[in-house]
């Protein structure tokens, strides 16, 4: 990995044109390494995760994404799945809230070590969640979260505008 954490936070966008060069496996298992470095309430870590390197299967997870045909384009898909009920057995109903937190700093984490790496990513949240779950065969309280397409951009993505801090940001003293 190249990039410190914050030039990847600067540089890190949403990339939906990618090349066909192949995403070595080794470097998949270093992103997925840190999504489980990610935190948790309670350390639960509330998801697992489906690596798709199968074409078969992005053009089918493409389909059941509204038709987002970058995602069968990209040579890797990481499904995030939420471990329905995991959270709210510890937490009750606040475990809901937990849960979806706890995903997204998982996915955060991918996102930016692959902008280490050099990669390009999309965070996928469009599609549906029952022709997703039946192409990935998932069962029991497993639940699509959000779709990772990953893979060398074959794009510039240029900086996007930004809130300035003054507008969200409230000081205590």
């Amino acid at each position: 990995m190249t990039k410190d954490v914050i030039e990847a936070i600067e540089q890190r966008r949403s990339v939906r044109s990618f090349t066909r060069e192949p995403v070595p496996e080794a470097t998949i298992g270093r992103l997925v390494e840190a999504a489980l470095d990610a935190p948790s309430a309670g350390n639960l870590q509330p998801w697992q995760l489906v690596v798709v390197f199968n074409e078969e299967t992005r053009r089918a997870l493409a389909g059941a994404c509204l038709q987002q045909h970058f995602i069968a384009e990209a040579p890797v898909n990481i499904v995030v799945c939420l471990e329905q009920g995991k959270s709210q057995r510890v937490y009750g109903r606040r475990g809901d809230f937990y849960q979806h937190q706890d995903v997204g700093a998982a996915i955060e984490n991918m996102l930016l070590a692959a902008t280490g790496y050099g990669l390009g990513t999309c965070w996928v949240g469009a599609f549906d969640e029952d022709k997703v779950s039946q192409i990935l065969e998932l069962g029991g309280d497993l639940r699509p979260a959000a779709i990772i397409a990953v893979g060398y951009s074959n794009e510039e993505p240029r900086p996007i505008p930004r809130r300035n801090a003054n507008d969200v940001v409230k000081i205590i003293i």
